[in-house]
């Protein structure tokens, strides 16, 4: 199921939260984002629906199979094209990280795969 750019985004901060703390509950994807809980509320039961998350009783967020294989593709897609801005372009790490997050929903498979080449290359060089 093809998903909108906010829902990748709710994907990829439920693994990052997932990974820096082990648990996840909607008020702490609401305070990551800065966005109200009703808003990440809404946003968990469309992601629920379509198969991405699954929430138990204690309400921890839990990312099934598919949740977290498209998670780990926004994820890729995100620290990838900060880490090429950064160390290709020499732009800071703030602004790569903000370009990439917008970057990360609309780049061209053919392009992010040439970005890849080159931000492996380097750190197979030992360059990043």
């Amino acid at each position: 199921m093809k998903i909108q750019e906010s829902g990748e985004n709710y994907l990829e901060t439920i693994l990052v939260l997932e990974q820096r703390n082990g648990i996840v509950r909607s008020v702490d994807i609401a305070t990551e984002l800065g966005f109200a809980k009703p808003s990440v509320s809404r946003a968990m039961g469309i992601l629920k629906k379509a198969g991405y998350i699954v929430v138990d009783g204690h309400g921890h967020i839990l990312l099934t199979e598919e949740g977290r294989e498209k998670a780990r593709q926004v994820y890729e897609r995100h620290t990838t094209i900060s880490t090429y801005l950064q160390f290709s372009l020499g732009v800071s790490k703030e602004v790569a990280d903000q370009d990439a997050c917008r970057m990360e929903h609309v780049i061209s498979q053919e392009s992010f795969d040439k970005i890849k080449l080159v931000v492996e290359s380097c750190r197979a060089q030992g360059v990043l």
